[in-house]
């Protein structure tokens, strides 16, 4: 098991039983483009109590598999909750998804299952942490996603400052935030409340566990700089496949075998050049076709080509190309191979049309992941932070979440 987003073998001790930390399960080869939003577009759902999710995937089997859905409650730190199903849960869940289609028109063909949440079936009761856990008709684990659920009861208000410490000046973002009580009863904050910080929904490298830096009234000010900061990274790269015969920017040139084929031009390492800003969507992907109305199962599986020139650097380490579209995994599929003919590292991936951010990571010999040296690190950066508070008065059973606050590096000042 590697470090991102896979399950870890860590375990926290949760009254008096080993609790294991639940993390993101990818799904097996046949599942893709698996899609999970609220309100917003963004891919990862940060949802008012009440309010509605979607969860969308596809199977490549094309053979109308039934496929079941769990909803864990998780803790601050992503232990289970000692709370009942009935206690967070209104209705039941382990409930077969019936909303289902056959792709139409395809060359690839797939079924595409959705499921929204809440339902005639189900519903959520309380904030916090959750997994929403995918099964397949033999009950055997297929995927999970993360999400969460908060009520408004806190208001949260955030900077992006540059880092204080000359080393990462211009590598380094911090978050300097506040957060105003003022009508929540918060005796001692230090105790009640927690925070993490999560750049553009990417949990690996989230931050937690950091206290207030003082009190001032009813405000709880966090103005740290170390201990608060993110690597800056660069902008995602993108390509767009919503017209399948079309190359783009990105795209060198197209050809038809058994599905299309996309071959993107061969990218740089960037870790060495000037920084140069153009709009990314923050490792995100949107599913879109010009070739169809129904884009859930009209759009089609194309295979999009990727290339890296090897460098002596690299050595035998290993390089992965990843990003939302395959939650950020690190597995045999998007491994990289080297092609001796052209002195590239390459990669060929089945992916359906819409436009698309991707990175190049390595994975070191002694299993360090390497996030930012194919594209470097830069404090002019665009990214996204969300702070997420969560409360736990003293008697409660689990981690709440009465608020949060979001703020975006393109008003980094000194």
């Amino acid at each position: 098991m590697r470090l991102l987003i896979k399950q870890l073998c860590c375990c926290f001790f949760v009254t008096g039983v080993f609790a294991q930390v639940q993390e993101e399960v990818n799904p097996p080869s046949h599942i893709k483009t698996v899609v999970f939003t609220g309100p917003t577009e963004d891919q990862f759902p940060v949802i008012q109590l009440g309010e509605k999710m979607t969860l969308e995937f596809d199977d490549l089997t094309a053979s109308e598999q039934d496929y079941y859905f769990k909803i864990v409650h998780c803790d601050y730190d992503w232990t289970p909750s000692q709370l009942l199903k009935s206690q967070y849960l209104s209705g039941t869940d382990n409930q077969r998804i019936i909303d289902y289609e056959n792709s139409y028109n395809t060359l690839q063909p797939y079924s595409n299952y959705r499921l929204t949440i809440p339902n005639q079936n189900v519903g959520l009761k309380v904030s916090g942490n959750y997994l929403l856990e995918i099964y397949n008709m033999y009950g055997e684990l297929q995927f999970s996603r993360r999400f969460v659920v908060y009520k408004d009861l806190v208001r949260v208000g955030g900077t992006i400052k540059r880092s204080r410490d000359f080393q990462y000046l211009n590598t380094k973002q911090v978050v300097q935030f506040r957060i105003n009580t003022a009508g929540f009863p918060v005796v001692n904050p230090k105790k009640e409340v927690k925070v993490a910080i999560i750049q553009n929904h990417f949990w690996p490298t989230a931050l937690y566990n950091i206290q207030p830096q003082f009190t001032l009234g009813t405000e709880l000010v966090y103005k740290y700089d170390q201990e608060t900061s993110f690597y800056g990274s660069n902008e995602f790269l993108n390509f767009d496949t919503k017209d399948l015969r079309s190359p783009t920017f990105a795209i060198s040139k197209v050809e038809f075998k058994d599905l299309y084929h996309h071959y993107l031009f061969t990218n740089e390492f960037r870790h060495d050049q000037p920084y140069t800003y153009f709009p990314d969507i923050n490792g995100d992907f949107v599913v879109r076709t010009l070739q169809g109305d129904d884009v859930s199962r009209e759009a089609e599986y194309s295979k999009v080509h990727f290339s890296l020139p090897y460098s002596n650097e690299i050595g035998l380490d290993k390089v992965y190309v990843f990003g939302k579209f395959n939650n950020y995994a690190l597995e045999e599929e998007n491994l990289m191979t080297f092609n001796s003919d052209n002195g590239k590292m390459e990669l060929t991936l089945p992916i359906k049309q819409g436009f698309y951010n991707y990175k190049y990571v390595v994975e070191r010999g002694d299993g360090v992941v390497d996030l930012n040296y194919v594209g470097g690190n830069f404090h002019f950066t665009e990214n996204n932070y969300l702070i997420l508070v969560y409360y736990r008065d003293f008697g409660d059973m689990h981690d709440s979440i009465i608020g949060i606050g979001s703020v975006n590096s393109r008003t980094i000042s000194n």
